[in-house]
């Protein structure tokens, strides 16, 4: 649908966005080396390895073959880094950039990274308990970043966000309109499913443990919904000089 590019959201407390930048890193080499045909080519491999598959750790059914290289309740968290293809890694790399370091910046490195694994548990078990007889893995960083998401339009509804809407046109939104619209896109597809491979109910888990978890695990003093946000007036017109 759109593909954000950047914001108009400067840091205010840290110097950096530390974590964002190393989930980032640390998916796009897992990918690379392990996924991507590069190195080794193990795409289904490690999909099956690491994924989460629901009738494993909802129901305690035996694991296929080739799933045990990690315990089945830990593939909640191994699921997170691991891509079914390229746009796949893009897509979910794309909203960690733009989004994931103003959340950073008002939790600090320590809370986000606990935020980002926890929003990605909520959305593999709310796959799970809705799909629990499922034997496809689950695959993806986007339950974690739907969390991203959400509480990023806790914080941030008002700024101003570049997006590519059908991945070629630019467009300056707020995060209202541009997440609001995602948001209710999620929804959408669960109530009318569509069998086109996406876990929509692990992006809606992700989205109601990231609303949750900002209200208590930002800094003291951040407000919520940019309260005491201040716009910026348009720089006055002056008068053309005559010659």
């Amino acid at each position: 649908m759109f593909l954000p590019i950047s914001d108009d959201n400067p840091l205010t407390h840290l110097p950096f966005q530390y974590v964002t930048a190393g989930l980032i890193a640390v998916n796009v080499a897992i990918f690379l080396v392990f996924q991507s045909g590069i190195v080794f080519d193990g795409l289904g491999a490690t999909a099956v390895g690491y994924g989460m598959i629901p009738v494993v750790v909802m129901e305690g059914a035996p694991p296929p073959v080739g799933h045990g290289a990690v315990p089945g309740a830990l593939t909640l968290v191994t699921y997170q880094f691991v891509h079914g293809g390229w746009l796949h890694l893009i897509g979910n790399m794309a909203f960690l950039w733009v989004f994931g370091d103003n959340v950073e910046d008002a939790m600090g490195h320590m809370r986000f990274l606990a935020f980002y694994l926890l929003c990605g548990v909520a959305g593999g078990l709310a796959h799970g308990l809705f799909d629990p007889q499922s034997a496809v893995p689950l695959v993806g960083a986007s339950g974690a970043v739907a969390g991203i998401v959400a509480a990023y339009l806790m914080l941030h509804p008002r700024v101003k966000v570049w997006v590519l809407v059908l991945w070629r046109v630019p467009l300056r939104l707020t995060a209202l309109w541009v997440l609001g619209l995602w948001v209710g896109t999620q929804f959408a597809m669960v109530l009318v499913p569509v069998d086109d491979g996406v876990a929509w109910w692990a992006h809606i888990g992700g989205m109601a443990a990231g609303a949750f978890l900002i209200v208590f695990l930002r800094r003291s003093g951040v407000p919520l919904f940019d309260r005491g946000l201040v716009a910026t007036p348009p720089p006055r017109r002056r008068a053309a000089p005559w010659g």
